[in-house]
């Protein structure tokens, strides 16, 4: 395989880089992204003559159609993902994560030798209520258009939860808090978030270049925590009593999370670990959608409220299986 990663230097196409680099599937590993700091940082650190480095932008479409020369494979993981930003700036996400999925469809359409495209997207594109999720909610859909007309090429999303300890994510700023005998700032006790490793999310990835068909969405299966327990089982982790206060939910947060609605549900194949979503057709069916309409039978959507929610414990025990916390702790030894 010669494997393109689109924002290749964040959390994603490291540890996709760490699980690929030995393998004898791989043939060339292309970082693409914006930032030379981070590629070179990322240079030094594998030092590998499997990876190429390309300097490019996903929001400029000649740029993308020069960065995806020569692979058959594509990891798309750009995008801007902070929730707050994106209302401050919500044209900043349409131009990274609506614009810079469509120049990527396009670039592929003229490609040809473009063997599967992959979509990293988030349970925030699930009745969306934030810019962020509304964006990925489009990406999605672009996605699932270019699959009904694409012959060469296959398009499948991916869609998972909160990957613990990624950039920009609470666990960092809970630890920060904690080591420094700092106040933990919560939103709401009883919000519920999905907890999904990194390790979780490269393997559903993985599952999808073997399994996926045209238009597939792959959903990876995660237990919850509420933020209460979360908090509470970082202190234990630390063995320091943690101090909060409640700020309340902010701009563009939902109380809990959904991975997959009802209608999703009703078209996806249940496998141990996963769910695989069905596309709502597999080409331009204008009669499902204008004149018959599609049947499915309702049941309750997949949140992050009705999965398995962790107590402590189990909480502690997933925690510890970061390397993040295990380098935390190391440190402090």
């Amino acid at each position: 395989m010669k494997i393109l990663i689109t924002g290749g230097t964040g959390s994603f196409g490291t540890k996709m880089i760490e699980k690929m680099i030995d393998s004898d599937e791989v043939d060339v590993i292309r970082v693409f992204s914006r930032d030379e700091k981070k590629q070179h940082d990322m240079r030094v650190k594998f030092n590998s003559p499997k990876i190429e480095f390309f300097i490019g932008d996903i929001r400029d479409k000649e740029s993308v159609s020069r960065g995806i020369e020569g692979m058959d494979t594509i990891f798309h993981a750009a995008a801007l993902k902070q929730v707050p930003t994106g209302e401050f700036f919500p044209e900043e996400m349409i131009k990274t994560n609506i614009n810079g999925a469509s120049n990527l469809i396009s670039a592929v359409r003229l490609n040809g030798n473009i063997k599967k495209v992959i979509l990293l997207s988030t349970d925030k594109a699930v009745f969306p209520i934030n810019t962020m999720g509304l964006s990925k909610a489009v990406a999605e859909k672009l996605f699932q258009a270019a699959a009904k007309t694409s012959k060469e090429t296959i398009f499948n999303v991916v869609r998972y939860g909160n990957v613990m300890a990624s950039r920009g994510s609470v666990i960092p700023l809970f630890a920060q808090k904690i080591i420094s005998d700092s106040v933990l700032p919560i939103t709401d006790p009883d919000m519920t978030r999905f907890l999904l490793s990194l390790d979780d999310a490269i393997d559903l990835v993985l599952y999808a270049i073997k399994n996926g068909k045209q238009g597939d969405t792959f959903v990876r299966k995660a237990p919850s925590v509420t933020v209460a327990t979360l908090a509470e089982a970082m202190g234990m982790v630390f063995n320091k009593k943690i101090k909060t206060e409640i700020i309340g939910p902010r701009a563009g947060e939902k109380k809990h999370e959904t991975l997959l609605t009802s209608a999703e549900l009703s078209r996806a194949e249940e496998q141990e670990h996963y769910f695989r979503v069905l596309p709502e057709t597999e080409n331009l069916a204008y009669d499902k959608f204008y004149s018959q309409g599609v049947q499915y039978v309702p049941q309750s959507d997949f949140t992050s409220e009705s999965t398995k929610i962790l107590n402590t414990d189990e909480t502690i025990v997933l925690l510890k299986t970061l390397d993040f916390i295990k380098e935390l702790e190391n440190t402090r030894i």
